[in-house]
This record gives structure tokens, sequence and C-alpha cells, in this order.
């Protein structure tokens, strides 16, 4: 099978942008000759490796897999090229790193003052929901992936770097502000806003409440920290979100912190990526760099 390196490239990119046009330009060459270099590929094979639906491409079972190999060889290439830079006393390449949604208020911070001791590194940060997080960490993306709670079916290296605490939500006109060491028991009877099924920080609230037998009467739930507060500054509820999303304040918005007895929940910032991996000089040092920052540290 003779495919060159150059052919990979522009098979992978084919896979990530999803057409033929996107993948010649982000290879810099013409679309006829990305056209004509797919078809040299696919002879290569000997097996169909995409199909044309609806004017968009669809890989096949075997160019997912030449995707995924072809992913894994350039990963593996671009981590010897930085450890040759390394020796040569240079810090350049690409970091990438996929968080999920809450991690948005403390990693630009972290990322900023990285790039600051190594400019020449271009980064790029992905930042979606946990299931997001996870189904890139599945198909090998990045380099790095920041959560809450790791999956529990995947063979992972886990490090916890800093501390994640939930905190309970009111509105600041609430009585519950100005009472102190409200019960949890006592909360009964309120209409709980929560973060959707599946993402981090709802699982942690889930398993607070299953650990401590309470129902919550939820009203609604919602998928980003900022529509939960908005929510509760209106006065629809009470709410849980990470205390990161206050950005390290008592109140914020409309919402106050409720001194409620358990809480905070606590949770961890976990760094997570396939024990498998090997990490790249630049992932590595990023990873040092992260325990030495702990932003937002509790």
């Amino acid at each position: 099978m003779n495919i060159t390196f150059r052919q990979l490239r522009l098979f992978l990119a084919l896979a990530e942008t999803g057409s033929v046009s996107a993948a010649a330009r982000v290879m810099h060459v013409t679309q006829p000759t990305a056209s004509m270099q797919l078809k040299e590929v696919t002879q290569a094979v000997g097996v169909p490796l995409y199909e044309v639906i609806s004017k968009k491409i669809h890989l096949t079972d075997m160019g997912r897999e030449l995707a995924h190999t072809a992913r894994d060889m350039m990963q593996t290439w671009a981590a010897f090229e930085q450890g040759v830079d390394g020796v040569k006393g240079l810090a350049r390449g690409k970091l990438r790193v996929a968080v999920v949604s809450t991690a948005k208020y403390f990693m630009p911070r972290l990322i900023g003052s990285f790039c600051k001791k190594y400019p020449e590194i271009d980064v790029s940060l992905e930042i979606l929901n946990r299931d997001g997080v996870v189904q890139r960490m599945r198909d090998n993306l990045d380099d790095l992936y920041i959560m809450s709670q790791p999956p529990l079916d995947l063979d992972l290296s886990d490090e916890i770097f800093m501390t994640n605490p939930l905190v309970l939500v009111a509105a600041m006109r609430s009585p519950l502000v100005k009472a102190s060491a409200v019960s949890l028991a006592s909360l009964a009877e309120q209409r709980f806003i929560l973060r959707e099924k599946g993402s981090g920080t709802r699982m942690g609230v889930d398993q607070f409440f299953k650990k401590h037998k309470f129902r919550p009467d939820i009203r609604m739930e919602l998928g980003s920290n900022e529509a939960i507060k908005e929510a509760v500054a209106g006065g629809l509820g009470i709410g849980i979100v990470s205390r990161h999303a206050l950005h390290g304040h008592q109140k914020e918005h409309g919402v106050a912190v409720v001194e409620v007895k358990g809480f905070p929940i606590q949770s961890n910032w976990h760094i997570v990526h396939p024990a498998s991996k090997r990490l790249s000089p630049i992932a590595t040092a990023f990873k040092l760099h992260m325990r030495k920052e702990r932003v937002g540290q509790t």
C-alpha cells in the first residue's frame, strides 16, 4: 500500500471538514488536485473510504478506521517534531485541549499564562458539554481533557488538579439568602433549576441528593450556568452551580450563595487523557503548568 504522508493529511482534512473543497483549502491545493489525491488513496487501500450523499461526504467504516490511524500518526509525528524542537531549545507546535462548559470560567486564564511563557505555541480550545468532550476523547482528537466527571468505561490517565465546589444559589431578594444554616430538608418545597442530565455538575448533584435521600422538585433543566443564573435571578426557583460560575463571588448578577448544611457539594476538576496516549512535550508542559497555577483554588 503506497500512500504518502501528505495524502494522509489530506484524507484527515476530508474527514474533519466533510468536504473535498474545504480539505483542499486546508492543504492549500486546488480542488481537482485534492480529488485526484483522494482517489489515489482509495485505490491504494482497495475499498471505498467515503461516499457522497446529498453533496456531503460520509466516511465508510474503513474510512473512519483510516482517519483514526492517520490522526494517531499525525499526533505521533507532532510529538517527535516537538521533541526535536526541545533538543534545539525551541518551544513551538500546537496544543489541543477540550473542556466541559463550566471550565470556561478559568481555562482561558490558564491558557493565557501558558502562552505568555511559550508565545510560539498555537492552542486549540474546544468548549463543549460533557458528552461532546467524552466523544472527542473516544475519537482521540485532543491532547488533554478537563472535566469534573470522567467516564468510567475508558482506560484513562486521571489526575485531580483543582476543587470544583457546587453551591446553591437563590435570587438576592429571597429570604434564603439572609438565613443561616439552612437545612436540606427545608428545601423540599422549593423549585429547583438544575443543569441538564449527563452534565458533570448534574451528575455530582444527583449523587449528593441520592446519598442524602432527598428528592428535589425540579422545575426545569437548563444547558448552561448562565441560563440557570438568569432563571434563578428571575425568581423561577433555586439552582446549583459551580462556584467558578460566580467568578469567586458570593453574589453575582442577581443571585447569591445560600448557606446550606452539607454544601458546597464537593467535586473536583480532572485532567484526563487515554492511558495509552503518549503526551507531546507541549501537552506535558501544559499539564505541569496547570498543576502549578490552580486558578481559583479554594
